[in-house]
């Protein structure tokens, strides 16, 4: 079984490769080509998926909407892993998700079509660590956070953290207890955090389940003492992001976009959709364009104007030779 550091170790390498010509910035790649609008795209697209991508996904048809009048396009983000049976049910055509298909979900969907869904990278997202503005803590290790949010501890801190005295605050904080704020069990970032922060232990029974990203930010903005995980894309001015660590001893780095790029903050995670694409037959030209909309410089923009952070021209360039569009 692959160990915690090998999985951080594959992460920074995946990373490093395909952001190596980048400036470590968020900013989009200048060699990304300017998206260029096309005759007869017409017709109806619907996405069903994260709602991390939500907001995202809204932007892009917006922006797609101002070229092409005609289309439309409906988004539904209610969780990842509504994504999987949308597609596999022909309900929607692109399948938003804040994390990787599980084996199962590719299994169940090949099972059906005889060949494995597409996976595009579209995004790069640091997933946050949120305290309240007035908070003074300073950084947080995987190990603490597993002990502050996971009733099992698998990661191997010590002892449980119930209040924020735990952590070393003192004054009016030593005794207060830790309010817990997390995402429902149908959301990507709520697998990827148990995973990840959680070591694949069980979340503690008073985490207050949110039905969406922006509801984790707003009620730790408005619980002095409460702390949540949500995609950096959500903060607001009343919340602080908390810098993170590997592991105990570790350097604390924060949620930007050099360290998203570079591995170095330890929830940095692409951000993904999924389609069904026969290998066999040709993208139709509306879900063709879109795709090629998304990973263009005006795509891209967008996903800065969102608060993530861009994908590389390789990284385009991939998603279009995946779909059969270079």
């Amino acid at each position: 079984m692959m160990s915690k550091r090998m999985k951080i170790s594959c992460v920074v390498l995946l990373f490093s490769l395909l952001f190596a010509a980048s400036a470590f910035a968020a900013e989009v790649d200048p060699a990304l080509s300017g998206y260029e609008a096309v005759s007869g795209v017409s017709g109806n697209l619907k996405a069903i998926g994260s709602d991390t991508l939500n907001n995202l996904m809204a932007l892009w048809a917006e922006g797609f909407k101002a070229l092409y009048p005609t289309v439309k396009i409906s988004i539904e983000g209610k969780g990842s892993s509504t994504a999987p049976p949308a597609l596999i049910e022909g309900t929607a055509q692109f399948g938003p998700m804040s994390r990787e298909m599980k084996a199962q979900e590719v299994d169940e969907f090949e099972k059906k079509f005889g060949y494995k869904p597409t996976e595009l990278k579209v995004a790069v997202d640091a997933l946050a660590v949120f305290v309240h503005k007035d908070n003074p803590i300073e950084s947080l290790s995987l190990t603490q956070l597993d002990a502050i949010f996971s009733k099992n501890r698998a990661g191997g801190y010590p002892n449980e953290i119930a209040t924020w005295g735990d952590l070393g605050l003192t004054g009016e904080w030593a005794d207060k207890p830790i309010s817990l704020y997390g995402r429902n069990s149908a959301s990507g970032t709520y697998g990827y955090f148990k995973d990840v922060a959680l070591f694949k232990g069980d979340y503690k029974d008073t985490v207050k389940e949110q039905p969406g990203s922006s509801a984790v930010v707003q009620g730790v903005a408005s619980d002095k003492y409460g702390i949540g995980y949500s995609g950096v894309g959500y903060k607001t001015a009343d919340v602080r992001i908390v810098p993170l660590s590997a592991g105990e001893g570790d350097e604390a780095f924060g949620a930007t976009a050099e360290n998203a790029y570079s591995g170095d903050y330890p929830l940095a995670r692409f951000l993904y959709i999924y389609i069904n694409k026969n290998p066999n037959e040709a993208l139709d030209p509306l879900r063709a364009e879109f795709i090629k909309y998304i990973v263009s410089k005006e795509g891209q923009g967008a996903v800065i104007k969102d608060g993530f952070y861009p994908i590389s021209k390789a990284l385009a360039d991939l998603n279009l030779e995946m779909t059969g569009l270079k």
